[in-house]
């Protein structure tokens, strides 16, 4: 269980991070973030620590009590937006296209899949987010050198540079953990952090 996540939420309760319980509990101890309930309230260490956990599953049990796992935080200081541009990295890459292989449609492991330059290298294709898919290796090794069209292949979907929060979102085709949802679909995240009028 110390190794679950929980979504970090800057003080503007836009989503910024996942982490795992162990980490959450650190951030709530030492008073940089605050726990969140499906009600919205707000907890600091001592005051998540005293709620009833006989209701949940989701618990950790120290030597004098039993602590419920939260699974949203909202860090106190924290107000700048995550950076908009996403970094061009093979863990981005597998979680914009979800570990599915862009030619045949196969979800596998990450370790089962390689990255394919759709215009290869050797015609001229550029390393960039609009040119690199996740393949498997036997349609990557069908595909070879040439380009989709003539090894006869189509891709699923064009590759496209992602928004960070498209990232954030991609791990997860069904979200992990309802009380994560308000956070991640746009709609009720326009609804969070739309400025309120006096």
């Amino acid at each position: 269980m110390t190794n679950a996540a929980v979504l970090v939420l800057n003080r503007s309760y836009q989503p910024i991070h996942v982490i795992t319980v162990r980490r959450a509990f650190c951030m709530l101890y030492q008073g940089v973030a605050r726990a969140m309930d499906r009600q919205y309230q707000l907890y600091n260490f001592e005051s998540w620590s005293q709620l009833s956990a006989a209701a949940h599953d989701e618990t950790i049990r120290t030597v004098d009590r039993v602590i419920r796992v939260p699974r949203v935080i909202v860090l106190k200081v924290y107000d700048r937006l995550p950076n908009s541009r996403v970094r061009f990295s093979r863990y981005n890459i597998y979680a914009r296209d979800r570990n599915t292989c862009q030619y045949c449609g196969e979800r596998m492991s990450s370790r089962d899949l390689n990255l394919d330059h759709v215009v290869p290298r050797s015609m001229g294709g550029r390393t960039t987010w609009e040119n690199v898919v996740c393949s498997c290796i036997p349609c990557n090794l069908q595909k070879g050198g040439r380009t989709p069209e003539a090894a006869h292949m189509e891709l699923l979907r064009r590759p496209f540079r992602p928004k960070w929060y498209q990232v954030l979102r991609l791990p997860f085709s069904k979200v992990p953990v309802d009380d994560w949802r308000p956070f991640l679909n746009l709609a009720d995240l326009s609804y969070w952090n739309a400025e309120l009028e006096e």
